[in-house]
Order: C-alpha cells, then structure tokens, then sequence
C-alpha cells in the first residue's frame, strides 16, 4: 500500500490543501519501505485528491482538513487520517504499528485562512475549530 502526508521540512503541514508537498510511502509487508518528497506543482484543495489518487495512495495523514476534502478523499477509497502533527516520518511509523490515533477535533469547518491559525494545533478555540 502507498501512504501520503502533507510535507514541510521534514513534518507534518497543517494544512492539508495548501500543501507544497506530500512525502509518499511504500508500506511493504508490514515494514515502513521507500519514501520520496513529490511537489503538488501548485495544486490545491480539490484537485489534491485527485493527485493522491493517480499515485495509488491508500491513506493520508495529515494535520488540519476541511470536510470536502475528507469527502473527496473518501469518495476515491482514500482514508484520511487526520489531527497528526510531528515528525512525518514518525508518523508512518506509528500508522504501521497501529499507533496512530486521528484526532477529528483537527476538521476546518470554516475558510479563514487570513487569520494565522493552525487547526490541527487547536489555537481555534478551545472547542477545536468547531468553536467558530
């Protein structure tokens, strides 16, 4: 199976559509395998899913997503893991030894990205992001 998670400098972007990068893994046998940084040549949002999709990727892990994306994600059998933040490469570790636990209070419901948050970090609210 192939992994994504959004990239930046060696973690985990918290912004799933806006992301520059994703560091795409091979899961084999159980085993976290070859890895490789891929650019999103300026994607965004919508057209992420479908990227991912072309690739082969099972599973996304990643920080802060919006429901569109989740629905677009899963509407093309990817699952979204999302809420994670950290190292990217730990991260592919935990998820291929069941440590990685989604935390659904890192969902962006909302669209106001001029104002310096970081949903996955919940600097929101203290509801998470739900609180706006």
């Amino acid at each position: 199976m192939k992994l994504a998670i959004p990239y930046d400098n060696g973690q985990v972007f918290q912004h799933f559509g806006k992301t520059e990068a994703f560091k795409i893994y091979d899961i084999v046998d159980g085993k976290v395998g070859p890895s490789m940084v891929m650019s999103t040549n300026g994607q965004g949002h919508g057209a992420l899913a479908d990227l991912l999709r072309g690739l082969g990727i099972s599973a996304v892990i990643c920080g802060g997503i919006g429901p569109g994306a989740i629905e677009a994600l899963q509407s093309l059998d990817i699952t979204p893991i999302p809420g994670i933040t950290g190292d990217v490469d730990q991260a592919a570790q935990d998820f291929v030894d069941g440590k990685l636990v989604p935390n659904t209070e890192a969902l962006c419901n909302h669209h106001h990205h001029d104002d310096g948050h970081s949903c996955a970090s919940h600097t929101c609210g203290s509801g998470g992001c739900h609180a706006h």
